[in-house]
């Protein structure tokens, strides 16, 4: 294979283009999902549906995430990376503009599933034009972090600005908004062409069969993760169905990869020690921050915060991811990687600490340290992690890379979406328990009980005359206090939850640190083996 060729500086001004079409395209994709998770009892009520059935939409959106980077990465190498940009582009911004035509849930659906297939581009975009004006040394020092902390802050950011754009004409703001982003995206693209590295032939039939059953099964896993705590799991048989189908999809799938001579992914790769310490490495981290995404914006929502009440807390969320990876650039190295990890999971465990004692009185400000620790550490976490990954790939050769990068965008969004469905899970069902703990005290009998609901009802003196409706108001609100209390129980407990995994992954990874430090000192001291003398 021919060396590549040797870097060309870029002038500045061009390559700051170069960084600033990166940021946009990584704000236009992260952006676009924040958009639908963040207002979806909005989006739910200019629809005519219920909550319930409008988190189709976050589902439609994520099912196709995890398996379209897969497929396009051949379609780049074998059509081209500049048509393969200038297309995504035009795709995406097509898709923008289709979600003007949205009229009722199922044409919403079916616009924010052809959004999911469009945006998966982006992400790919958004490495690619962060390295493309970077020297060598610099590309995974420098890009890396930068490109990786934009990517993250897209969903908080979304919160940032939602509440401007969610005006009386509904959602349309958002869709404005995502359509001016994919415009300047395309025009970025266009003055800005990536370096295009030679065509190869490299789709197969087989791959393309192999490509569907992943489809197939992490689009399924996606949706049981996203319904399940919604519909409920038993309540719902065909979630079991769903999620049975895709563990079929996916078993084939790889019985097909391991019987092909160039197999789409090297299974025998990712199975071995190494990889599974990284895809379980990354999969734990999605899972632990997904108390960020699942956590604190659903707690408030519960205690009747509204979307504008948060802009604040997640403005400083948003600064400290992209503090996060910039604190990486001037000691990102790859025998430095377990002391970030180390340092973030001490971050998010002390973060998830300080939130688990949460009450009903708790107001945004007051998390606003813990969660910006929490936010700080995605960052300092996720660029190290696909630092080391992608140096192991392709220290085995470029064919590797395919694998590693399906592994580490799998892991983000399947572990992104079975983080926040365990989370809810978690949260349901410890809500239901303290609420039934706090009904067996709560009894008529219990002279607090009915001084609470006297007092409850002498304060509706002035709107009900009617004594017995004003009891029963009363009664009604205590109940619902009670039920709010119940619900910060629970998240409490996941929040305690959190930090113990944290800390457990924590000890667990100092361990292994202390085990190859002394491997290493062993290794040192023994002594070196005599050179025969024939060899001599």
């Amino acid at each position: 294979m021919p060396a590549p060729p040797p870097h060309q500086p870029m002038p500045l001004p061009r390559a700051l283009a170069y960084v600033a079409a990166s940021i946009m395209i990584s704000l236009t994709q992260g952006l676009a999902q924040g958009f639908v998770s963040t207002n979806i009892p909005q989006i739910a009520g200019d629809l005519g549906a219920t909550q319930t059935q409008a988190s189709w939409l976050m589902a439609a959106f994520l099912a196709p995430r995890a398996s379209m980077p897969l497929l396009l990465i051949k379609i780049r190498a074998q059509y081209g990376l500049r048509r393969f940009a200038e297309v995504a582009v035009v795709v995406y911004l097509a898709v923008a503009v289709l979600s003007f035509a949205i009229l009722d849930l199922r044409s919403a659906i079916m616009v924010q599933f052809c959004a999911g297939v469009a945006s998966a581009p982006l992400s790919t975009l958004a490495f690619l034009y962060m390295l493309e004006p970077l020297p060598p040394a610099w590309k995974m020092r420098l890009g890396l972090p930068i490109v990786l902390a934009m990517t993250g802050v897209g969903p908080h950011l979304a919160r940032v600005i939602s509440p401007s754009l969610m005006g009386d004409q509904g959602w349309q703001g958002l869709h404005v908004m995502t359509l001016g982003m994919a415009a300047v995206s395309l025009g970025l693209v266009y003055c800005l062409p990536l370096k295009s590295p030679p065509r190869v032939k490299s789709i197969a039939p087989l791959d393309l069969v192999s490509w569907l059953l992943i489809a197939l099964g992490f689009a399924g896993m996606t949706v049981g993760f996203v319904m399940g705590p919604i519909r409920w799991w038993t309540d719902a048989p065909w979630l079991g169905w769903v999620l049975a189908l895709s563990v079929v999809a996916l078993t084939l799938a790889v019985v097909i990869e391991l019987h092909r001579k160039a197999p789409l992914l090297d299974i025998r790769w990712l199975a071995s020690p190494a990889m599974l310490h990284l895809t379980v490495t990354l999969l734990l981290f999605r899972l632990v921050l997904s108390e960020q995404g699942a956590g604190a914006p659903r707690m408030f929502q519960v205690l009747g915060i509204t979307q504008g009440q948060l802009v604040p807390l997640f403005a400083v969320i948003s600064a400290a991811t992209i503090l996060g990876g910039l604190a990486l650039i001037p000691f990102m190295k790859p025998e430095r990687v377990p002391l970030f990890h180390l340092i973030a999971l001490a971050l998010i465990a002390a973060g998830a600490f300080m939130d688990s004692h949460a009450t009903t009185d708790i107001r945004p400000a007051q998390m606003m340290l813990s969660q910006a620790l929490i936010g700080f550490a995605g960052s300092f976490f996720m660029a190290p992690a696909m630092m080391r990954g992608l140096l192991s790939a392709l220290a085995r050769g470029p064919t590797y890379l395919l694998s590693f990068i399906i592994v580490f965008l799998s892991t983000q969004s399947l572990g992104g979406a079975a983080g926040s469905g365990l989370f809810s899970t978690f949260i349901n069902h410890r809500q239901a328990l303290h609420l039934q703990t706090l009904r067996e005290t709560m009894t008529t009998a219990d002279p607090l009980v009915t001084q609470a609901v006297a007092a409850r009802a002498a304060a509706l003196a002035a709107q009900i005359a009617d004594p017995a409706l004003r009891k029963a108001q009363g009664v009604a609100a205590l109940a619902q206090e009670a039920a709010n209390q119940a619900y910060v129980m629970a998240y409490n407990d996941a929040y305690r939850l959190t930090a113990a995994v944290a800390l457990a992954a924590l000890v667990a990874l100092t361990l292994h640190i202390w085990r190859d430090a002394m491997v290493a000192r062993r290794l040192r001291r023994a002594p070196k083996a005599p050179i025969p003398e024939s060899q001599a």
